[in-house]
């Protein structure tokens, strides 16, 4: 399991163990490799003010510290455990996305899942768990061995890459578990969140033949990487993209994303519209 960079998760945020918040900002900095003076030009600010912060000497402001936040990129949910280390209260809700509240981002949400068929899609939180999909889904579903990897809460990443998972289906198995496993190292160095090194180190123990052939710059400096899967007779090819809401105030928001896969080619595309057809005929 890889470490989260020494930043204290949200949960630990919330015991009386909580780091100070300067050592907290000064980890956030060091993480994004600013200096001192990197940051306090790029939030207009003093160093000899920062210095004061991150050593104690000063408490900064609660708008001090979500304006450092801003610039250092610090995800919602982290930017409330900020608040809370500084001794401020969290600004940054966080709801189901069955609160009323969440009802017009739920409809758009249902909205791009239903017209994207017959192609499949999935609305994934930050840590992979499935919280909707599309009815193309389904079907990929159905390769699934191990029940216990379909219980809620569904977690996709381990759903693909399980040896009892979608894994035996993949045929480019080694690329695909190396692009998905760059894509979560991304991740956890974006949020420094341990949860997820937590989930890297499940995926990465998983046996696979192939496991560590591929490097992982090339995994992460490939543009795109089609997941190649064998539905019965037939061998899918297919390409992602991953939508998110723009600007969100809410961490729930913030942290959800649409994969969307479209055909790689006419073969896939013609199997999806049959698939579909077919689907459609018995229902």
């Amino acid at each position: 399991m890889e470490p989260a960079a020494g930043i204290a998760s949200f949960s630990a945020m919330t015991t009386h163990h909580a780091p100070p918040i300067g050592a907290l900002l000064r980890d956030w900095r060091q993480l994004r490799r600013f200096s001192q003076l990197d940051l306090a030009l790029e939030a207009e600010i003093s160093q000899k003010h920062l210095s004061f912060i991150e050593s104690g000497r000063s408490r900064p402001s609660r708008e001090m510290v979500l304006l450092l936040a801003e610039h250092l990129g610090v995800p919602l949910r982290e930017r409330n455990a900020l608040l809370l280390a500084a001794g401020y209260a969290p600004i940054y809700p966080e709801r189901s996305l069955e609160d009323p509240s969440l009802d017009a981002a739920r409809s758009a949400i249902d909205l791009i899942l239903r017209g994207h068929e017959p192609y499949p899609a999935v609305a994934v939180d930050r840590y992979w768990t499935l919280l909707a999909y599309n009815n193309a889904v389904t079907p990929l579903l159905g390769l699934v061995t191990d029940a216990e990897l379909l219980k809620t809460p569904v977690n996709v990443l381990r759903l693909s890459l399980h040896p009892q998972g979608l894994a035996p289906f993949i045929l480019n198995l080694t690329e695909w578990r190396a692009h998905l496993l760059a894509r979560l190292r991304q991740q956890v160095r974006a949020t420094a969140d341990a949860r997820l090194g937590e989930l890297l180190g499940e995926l990465m123990s998983y046996s696979h033949p192939d496991a560590g052939t591929r490097h992982d710059a090339e995994a992460e400096a490939a543009i795109v990487v089609p997941l190649q899967l064998k539905l019965g007779d037939t061998t899918l090819s297919l390409i992602s993209t991953t939508t998110v809401f723009g600007t969100p105030v809410d961490v729930t928001l913030s942290e959800l994303a649409l994969e969307t896969f479209f055909p790689a080619d006419t073969a896939t595309a013609a199997a999806l519209h049959g698939l579909a057809a077919g689907s459609e005929a018995t229902a």
